[in-house]
């Protein structure tokens, strides 16, 4: 193969982004159910492009960034070659390439975080399971505050004020038209952890009572003699309508967090998940024992 000089990095220098957007998971699933119905191997593929098979592994795992021309190259090499056909997978190139808005905060959140966010805005479902605080997406403000600052709101500085902004952020996803399904189940002893005093504790089981109300949202409290039974610790799985993009389950620690999307591991905290909710009170108990904690505060 005769190599063609781009002007752009050779495939040895291509940016490597260790945080894939949804759209460019997508796209790289696609282009590979492309190629492989064309019946082209990696290497051909790569010769379109002018790069390696590990390149266009790369494309398709989402582990590169994207350019039009390389799309519009193996497009054509797929046997894709009308522009109305080529429209979307190009548009989608363009989407991948927009910073998310969290991109202002990519200072306070290590990679691990900010592959999260990401595709947090893509899920169509939401369910988490925790043990010492209220949901992130639930939070209010000064109830996050308090956790932020290690329980020292009067000391919070920049940093601090920007991790709760950023919180708040995340919960606009709640109100847009296509906002996700949530399915929250929290243990007990969450209700009755005075996270920033008694006063910021009462309006955050006022804004729970009044987040339940909504159709998208579910509550479900896992009483006290059966908490640490189903699970260990506390984690989040995302599912989403694309079928191109794997169903992820997050699981943070104090070193970093873990991704989980082998399908095996899909299944095995949607059994814990299910499991949790046979346990945890109906959402209607749920809410009357909410309306019972914050009465007596």
């Amino acid at each position: 193969m005769t190599t063609v000089d781009s002007g752009e990095p050779d495939d040895e220098h291509v940016e490597e982004h260790p945080k894939p957007t949804a759209r460019r998971i997508v796209l790289g699933a696609q282009l590979r159910r492309l190629r492989e119905n064309a019946d082209i191997t990696r290497a051909q593929a790569a010769d379109e492009i002018r790069g390696s098979e590990s390149k266009i592994s790369r494309i398709e795992l989402a582990k590169v960034s994207l350019k039009e021309r390389d799309v519009r190259d193996l497009l054509k090499c797929y046997g894709v070659t009308d522009d109305e056909q080529q429209r979307p997978f190009l548009e989608m190139v363009r989407e991948s390439k927009q910073p998310g808005w969290w991109n202002r905060y990519s200072d306070l959140m290590p990679d691990w975080f900010q592959d999260f966010v990401g595709l947090e805005e893509s899920a169509s479902r939401i369910q988490a399971y925790e043990l010492q605080f209220v949901p992130g997406l639930l939070q209010i403000e000064p109830y996050a505050k308090a956790i932020a600052s290690h329980g020292r709101p009067e000391l919070a500085d920049e940093n601090v004020r920007r991790r709760v902004a950023l919180r708040m952020q995340r919960q606009k996803l709640l109100n847009g038209p296509q906002a996700p399904r949530v399915w929250a189940v929290i243990d007990e002893s969450v209700l009755h952890r005075p996270i920033g005093g008694l006063d910021v504790m009462r309006q955050q089981l006022d804004h729970l009572l009044e987040m339940t109300k909504r159709s998208t949202i579910t509550l479900q409290v896992l009483p006290y003699r059966l908490s640490g039974y189903a699970a260990e610790g506390s984690f989040s799985m995302l599912r989403f309508a694309e079928p191109e993009l794997p169903n992820l389950v997050y699981v943070e620690h104090l070193a970093g967090a873990l991704h989980l999307d082998k399908p095996e591991e899909i299944e095995q905290y949607s059994r814990v998940f299910d499991h949790l909710t046979v346990d945890a009170e109906t959402p209607e108990e749920s809410r009357k024992l909410l309306h019972k904690v914050r009465a007596e505060l």
